[in-house]
């Protein structure tokens, strides 16, 4: 079954897209008109807007376009989106904002008490995985989708835990880098770990976890909220069986495996990036070291 049916505010969210368009006319300004009001401020270097495009374009895509929707309809789709929401956007969206604007927001007093505590390592990992974890437990799960607030107020909790998480990766100011060189690897080790759990709890399970998927009542609560009380009564629907021919169990398993695939190589990135700014770190040490040695600073 097509998915014009469910119309066009439904697929595209106009609304969403607003307050995004919104948001990035704001960052402009300040980062280009305004910027003078800033202490230290710098140009808006390309990189910076063009990630920071990428990040707004990502968000729309996962929260605003058909994939949204699609999310409600297969648990696989809703993987994909949960993934990029809290691990690709995130380490974006931090270095798309310039450093001096950094600083001015976190020397909000309150802002810097919450984040200072928010951003220490063992805190992060802990925060951001607990409350993915805690996402995908089938009865928190199906209770957050079936309200509009618990559902966009979780969203937006579990990615600012994300931002957290990702700071002690990404900081682009040097004085919040809580750790850095290999420290970085058993950071992440620990990030891919405690996520296995709930990947591996949605992968193995024999029957469907969320009655979001399996339950015409709890599916079409969900759906209404999504396309809208009205417009979803008209429609007629008996489930997301309508839209897919995968089982439910094997929708939700792929889901869990896309979550663990797409995880690893985003890791694997990062890992990556960390060992070649590591190893150029050290080789410019030991050429230091080197250069003192065959030239030594002669005494006065």
């Amino acid at each position: 079954m097509p998915l014009n049916i469910f119309g066009f505010k439904a697929l595209w969210s106009p609304y969403f897209l607003t307050i995004l368009l919104i948001v990035t006319v704001l960052f402009f300004l300040i980062t280009t008109k305004f910027r003078s009001r800033f202490q230290d401020s710098e140009p808006l270097k390309t990189k910076q807007a063009v990630l920071f495009l990428a990040s707004v374009f990502l968000l729309y895509a996962i929260k605003g376009s058909p994939l949204d929707l699609m999310g409600h309809l297969m648990f696989y789709i809703h993987g994909i989106t949960m993934v990029i929401l809290v691990l690709l956007i995130p380490p974006m969206f931090i270095k798309a904002v310039p450093p001096w604007l950094w600083r001015a927001f976190l020397q909000i007093k309150p802002v810097n008490s919450v984040f200072n505590l928010a951003v220490k390592p063992v805190v992060a990992v802990l925060l951001f995985n607990g409350l993915f974890s805690m996402y995908h437990i089938p009865t928190v799960f199906d209770q957050i989708m079936q309200n509009r607030f618990y559902h966009g107020g979780y969203s937006i909790l579990l990615f600012a835990a994300a931002v957290c998480m990702w700071w002690s990766l990404v900081s682009p100011l040097p004085e919040y880098q809580p750790i850095s060189g290999i420290k970085k690897v058993a950071f992440l080790f620990a990030n891919s770990m405690l996520l296995t759990p709930a990947c591996a709890m949605i992968i193995f399970a024999d029957t469907p976890l969320y009655a979001t998927y399996s339950d015409p009542e709890v599916w079409g609560k969900v759906m209404s909220l999504c396309v809208g009380p009205a417009a979803f009564s008209n429609l007629n629907l008996s489930g997301p069986e309508l839209f897919t021919s995968m089982q439910v169990v094997d929708d939700q398993r792929l889901g869990g495996v896309v979550m663990k695939i797409i995880q690893e190589i985003i890791y694997a990135v990062v890992l990556a990036q960390v060992f070649f700014e590591w190893y150029k770190k050290d080789q410019e040490e030991s050429e230091k070291e080197v250069n003192q040695i065959l030239h030594p600073t002669p005494l006065k």
